[in-house]
């Protein structure tokens, strides 16, 4: 993602490898396959696809840098595998070549059919989407949710879709040797993309494209045949300090709810509340919770303030259209949910992976804030219908969730 660790999808046809690896490559046929591949990924919904080289040795001595100083918190996955994140021929034996593509996830107002087909032919979307976002964080009430988590996980979409442009290079050269990643394994998404010409490193470490934005997930195929890279959108800059088409913006440091983004191109996970929400488990830190407001799954302050954003396009798909109201539910009514109605109405959604009893911490924090919030901005009817939802709760099987709803009563 432009952003959860799951097992790799391997897509290696069964074949003879001596056959394969002594295969010689025309170069016009090498040209002619790659803009094939740039073709079929369009007609597949990807906004932009890219091929890059394998060499990311340049980002090794940064992330060894960002690892020792624990900046990736209890997130153990992003150092188990040493530098094979930044070696994809370690990674994945034979890989010569990385094929990266995105596709945005911004639902286009949960549109369709030919309400969804103007706004897709409108490119940018003309609507103020992030006012909206910026109204539900000032409300205490609200349960507020990642935009990309309020679809379909994103996971299996793009696995899905990279699977079958795999399928379709295969049909054209025979069986070749590849790999499908969608953030998953040790991947070094954003410098893949980067090298492919994608896009470039913004200061809150997304990756950015002039036409787009960042609200767009990653995927990759690592690839066995040496087809023609691309141009790396930044060949002169390092990759700790690839934000020139940033200039002197920083808003997304300032917007950061936490200052998770400790400086350009830099992010504490710690602090980070897409972190401390999805990736943390237990207690979240006392210090930290009055931070959090409403955001209860994820956070896209950073993404919302930055310029770039206003040419953010909407989904191609429909797959990440808004589901079971995630736009406009309640920190009430989701903490309602019973474990059955969490795993029901969370399957096939990427909320589901972080289990019943965070998603109720979460809810839990994000209604001692509401609590905590000004008298002017929550009625007295929602400042008591969540006291009463949180009394509800105050025997929960769970010790974590028992924790954060003393908390939050202790502002009742």
């Amino acid at each position: 993602m432009n952003r959860s660790p799951e097992s790799p999808v391997s897509c290696t046809p069964a074949s003879n490898d001596d056959a394969r690896a002594e295969r010689h490559f025309d170069e016009a046929a090498l040209k002619a396959l790659a803009l094939n591949i740039k073709t079929w990924g369009r007609e597949l919904g990807f906004g932009a696809v890219g091929i890059s080289d394998t060499d990311l040795s340049a980002a090794e001595a940064p992330l060894a840098a960002w690892l020792e100083a624990g900046c990736h918190g209890e997130m153990d996955y992003m150092a188990k595998h040493g530098m094979k994140r930044a070696r994809p021929a370690e990674l994945v034996a034979g890989t010569r070549r990385v094929i990266t593509a995105r596709i945005a996830y911004l639902p286009a107002q949960t549109l369709s059919g030919k309400a969804r087909e103007s706004a897709l032919q409108d490119g940018p979307l003309t609507q103020d989407w992030r006012a909206a976002e910026h109204a539900r964080l000032t409300d205490p009430s609200a349960a507020v949710v990642s935009i990309y988590a309020r679809g379909r996980d994103y996971h299996k979409v793009m696995r899905n879709r990279l699977q079958h442009l795999a399928e379709k290079i295969e049909a054209e050269i025979g069986a070749f040797g590849y790999r499908v990643f969608t953030d998953s394994a040790p991947v070094l998404e954003v410098e893949l993309a980067q090298k492919a010409g994608i896009g470039w490193r913004g200061k809150h470490t997304l990756l950015l494209q002039r036409d787009a934005g960042s609200l767009f997930f990653l995927g990759e195929i690592y690839v066995d045949v040496p087809l023609p890279t691309d141009a790396d959108t930044m060949p002169e800059v390092a990759p700790e300090t690839p934000g020139s088409h940033c200039g002197s913006c920083a808003r997304c440091i300032g917007a950061c709810p936490t200052g998770a983004i400790v400086g350009p191109y830099k992010v504490d996970a710690r602090l980070c509340i897409s972190y401390l929400t999805i990736e943390l488990k237990g207690s979240i830190p006392l210090e930290l919770r009055p931070l959090i407001g409403n955001r209860v799954y994820g956070c896209d302050d950073c993404q919302l303030v930055c310029p770039w954003n206003k040419f953010a396009q909407a989904a191609p798909v429909a797959d990440f259209d808004v589901r079971h109201g995630l736009d406009r539910a309640s920190l009430v009514e989701l903490f309602a949910w019973s474990a059955d109605e969490f795993d029901t109405r969370m399957q096939g959604s990427a909320i589901r992976r972080i289990g019943y009893e965070s998603w109720l911490r979460n809810l839990a924090v994000g209604m001692g804030n509401a609590l905590r919030a000004s008298p002017d901005s929550l009625s007295e009817p929602a400042r008591e219908a969540i006291v009463q939802a949180l009394k509800m709760r105050v025997d929960d099987a769970s010790a974590v969730v028992r924790e954060h709803v003393e908390w939050a009563l202790e502002a009742a």
